[in-house]
């Protein structure tokens, strides 16, 4: 049995540990209401630009269409672009995406194609590792930077683009979680390179007919690489968000559970202490009945 100066420093050490998740879960919570507004704020921007695009790429077919849209041809070679956080104390929104990327290049490798990876952010790489270790064909950090933006997505798309234009993959795909709620954040896979034609379809429905100027080939060229920057940059504000929901339960959880452990360790103590006052009394009268 643990001694009452082992029981006490224990407590205080919980106590201690307490403090700094209550204050963590604070500072996630401030967080969250900002990282919250900013994805919910280029989420319409997104919808619109993928209207206006799927618009466009209806009128563009065969040979005319850019490389972006029509693709290389083939689908055998598949890059998998997983965005993960750089920090942890997230609870297991890192553990997810991973998994969500795990399971579609089991997918892929059972229909016989080849997958790669682009890690973006620390968190992920170690477990992609542990299972494709030769499989990782590009790692981008971004710790260095407080609160990734349009700088780093245009960093990352780039890079994408360049791969893509030396014929390295065929098809790649993003994988990144939704925010919903702080209780809640879904990893999706979605494809990124090439561009699918129908995405947006729904929001272009019902629209009048469009004269584009200088013509569809012209600006889908321009377009297509700020459409995939636009998402890259999308995905790193969901997972911004998905990161503050995410840190702020675990926190939540874990300054609970902190409370629980000081309960139990107190009762501990306050036994043990009760038992050892008795005992020292029983001392004292049995030596007093002695004389």
């Amino acid at each position: 049995m643990a001694s009452l100066k082992e029981l006490k420093n224990r407590i205080n050490s919980v106590k201690s540990t307490q403090k700094i998740t209550k204050a963590k879960q604070m500072v996630a919570a401030a967080k969250l209401r900002r990282a919250q507004a900013a994805a919910e704020a280029a989420r319409p921007y997104g919808q619109r630009l993928s209207a206006v695009m799927a618009s466009l790429a209806g009128k563009v077919t065969g040979d005319g269409a850019p490389l972006l849209l029509r693709g290389t041809g083939s689908d055998q070679r598949h890059l998998l672009v997983v965005v993960n956080t750089d920090k942890g104390l997230c609870g297991a929104l890192n553990a997810n995406i991973v998994k969500a990327a795990k399971v579609k290049a089991r997918e892929l490798l059972a229909q016989g194609k080849d997958v790669s990876f682009f890690l973006v952010g620390k968190k992920g790489r170690a477990p992609i590792r542990r299972d494709h270790a030769d499989a990782v064909a590009r790692q981008f950090d971004t710790s260095e930077v407080r609160n990734p933006g349009f700088a780093e997505a245009r960093a990352i798309a780039d890079e994408l683009l360049t791969m893509f234009a030396e014929g390295r993959f065929d098809v790649a795909h993003l994988v990144f979680p939704v925010f919903k709620s702080a209780l809640s954040q879904d990893p999706v896979v979605q494809q990124l390179i090439p561009v699918a034609a129908s995405q947006g379809e729904a929001g272009a429905a019902g629209s009048g007919v469009v004269d584009y100027e200088p013509g569809e080939e012209e600006i889908l060229a321009d377009l297509l690489p700020r459409f995939v920057r636009t998402q890259v940059f999308a995905a790193l504000l969901e997972l911004a968000a998905s990161e503050q929901g995410a840190s702020m339960t675990a926190m939540d959880n874990a300054t609970r559970n902190a409370g629980d452990l000081i309960n139990r360790l107190t009762i501990q103590y306050n036994r043990s202490r009760q038992a050892a006052i008795t005992t020292e009394l029983v001392e004292i009268i049995a030596g007093a009945e002695a004389l």
